[in-house]
């Protein structure tokens, strides 16, 4: 039998643990987005990240940056457009200037939406973090994660 590296048996656990915290957060929030407005955590990023779109130049996402922002495919983050345009929260058009590029917006009632859901994804991120706290192999990973800014935007 071969001897298991300590470092990489630790660096696994230190992912295991990582998956965890993520898994219970997710969790969590989907359940109360569920409950309370009819949303997946996707479908609430995908309004989040698309709604902080702006006019003029570099204002417009291509569908790729919509699709790593989320983390999901190209092809499962055009599903999740479709379903919410057919909702009535997202429409698309194309480009003024590049006929071959097509933008996605939020619709007011997508914004509405939103911004009622906006509490409740905050309040649930709260209790999951305070609930994984409360565990001694997530503790350290939570405080890291109250610590951590929004990455500079590209």
């Amino acid at each position: 039998m071969a001897a298991t590296d300590p470092a990489l048996t630790a660096l696994a656990q230190g992912w295991c643990a990582l998956s965890l915290l993520h898994g219970r957060i997710e969790g969590h929030i989907e359940r109360a987005l569920q409950t309370g407005h009819e949303l997946s955590v996707r479908e609430y990023s995908l309004l989040d990240v698309l709604s902080r779109q702006h006019d003029g130049e570099g204002g417009h996402l291509q569908m790729k940056q919509v699709a790593d922002a989320v983390v999901l495919s190209q092809s499962a983050t055009t599903r999740l457009v479709t379903r919410l345009e057919d909702r009535g929260l997202l429409e698309r058009y194309l480009c003024p200037t590049d006929r071959r590029g097509i933008y996605t917006n939020v619709t007011d009632a997508g914004l509405e939406l939103l911004e009622e859901a906006r509490p409740t994804n905050d309040r649930a991120l709260r209790e999951a973090l305070d609930e994984a706290a409360k565990d001694p192999e997530l503790a350290s990973l939570v405080r890291v994660v109250e610590t951590l800014k929004a990455p500079a935007a590209a």
